[in-house]
């Protein structure tokens, strides 16, 4: 799919709280005004009012969304019934939803991008607790991957992305958790350190979390991970590694216990705080989780194979 001629009313929304990544707005706004874009400004500085920022997206024939993971899937999932195609500006920290859509960083390629008009339709996922309900498109999940996002915050401004690696490190002795998970109305119940629900399914550096997972398939991937120290988390590294050079089929996968899903509850025999595409909820278990079929518009210059592991 491409944009549709005349294209050239964009609505670009910032996060003047977005860190450590690209964040050179400025260079990309004055480049788009100089190919004859009109570009409409509006900052995001309450995520209460993610919505009202958004109510006349369709007036505007592409959405630019310059901040972290976080803010690009609020702003996502606020606009998903509103059919506009949207751009993953990279101002956040890891900007692992930019990673996953194979785009560039700078801010002449970025223009590139949106002027090429190219639209790939991906899921969102949807995270829900008690009456609190959240968007998300890259992952969510309880136990040490929320940990690690707690731990990386006051790392975030002096590493950058490197917080996540450091806090990974500081998981000396995460906790075991007894989980009990009902994926499509059949129940399971499995022993680890994390449960993971993933809709795309790379990390930083564009490495595969797991095989099979594509995030235009109507179904979510379900990853428990297993292990007992942070050297637990190493095989499966080595495995994203191989993946990413073509060197063979997974030699670890016994680590992860792997299933697929449309909806899910998640329980566990401890309370444990949640995350979505980063931001940290300490939010109460059970929580439920279901796929949005087809209900994001993202510019890419990538393939549908670019975007699956």
């Amino acid at each position: 799919m491409s944009l549709p001629a005349p294209a050239r009313r964009v609505l670009l929304l910032k996060n003047p709280k977005s860190g450590q990544g690209n964040a050179d707005v400025d260079a990309f706004t004055a480049m788009l005004q100089t190919r004859g874009y009109e570009v409409t400004e509006r900052l995001l500085d309450d995520p209460e009012r993610n919505a009202e920022h958004v109510r006349d997206a369709r007036e505007y024939q592409a959405l630019v969304v310059a901040g972290g993971d976080g803010t690009v899937s609020s702003i996502a999932y606020e606009a998903r019934e509103m059919n506009v195609p949207l751009l993953a500006f990279p101002a956040g920290t890891a900007n692992l939803i930019a990673q996953n859509l194979n785009l560039p960083t700078t801010p002449d390629a970025l223009a590139d991008v949106l002027d090429g008009g190219n639209i790939l339709r991906t899921d969102l996922a949807e995270l829900r607790s008690g009456d609190l309900t959240w968007g998300f498109t890259l992952m969510a999940g309880a136990g040490i991957d929320a940990a690690m996002i707690k731990d990386s915050e006051e790392l975030k401004p002096r590493f950058g992305a490197m917080a996540y690696l450091l806090s990974a490190l500081k998981q000396f002795t995460p906790q075991q958790v007894n989980f009990r998970l009902e994926l499509d109305g059949k129940l399971i119940e499995t022993r680890g350190i994390s449960v993971m629900f993933a809709n795309f399914g790379m990390a930083n550096f564009r490495l595969p979390v797991a095989s099979g997972i594509d995030p235009s398939d109507g179904r979510l991937a379900v990853i428990v991970l297993k292990g007992l120290t942070p050297l637990s988390l190493l095989p499966t590294l080595i495995d994203s590694v191989r993946s990413r050079l073509n060197l063979g089929d997974p030699m670890f996968e016994d680590r992860l216990e792997l299933y697929e899903c449309r909806e899910a509850t998640l329980m566990a025999d401890q309370q444990l705080p949640l995350q979505y595409d980063g931001e940290l909820q300490d939010a109460a278990l059970p929580a439920s989780v279901r796929v949005l079929p087809g209900a994001a518009r993202f510019l890419t210059q990538g393939t549908h194979e670019d975007l699956t592991t």
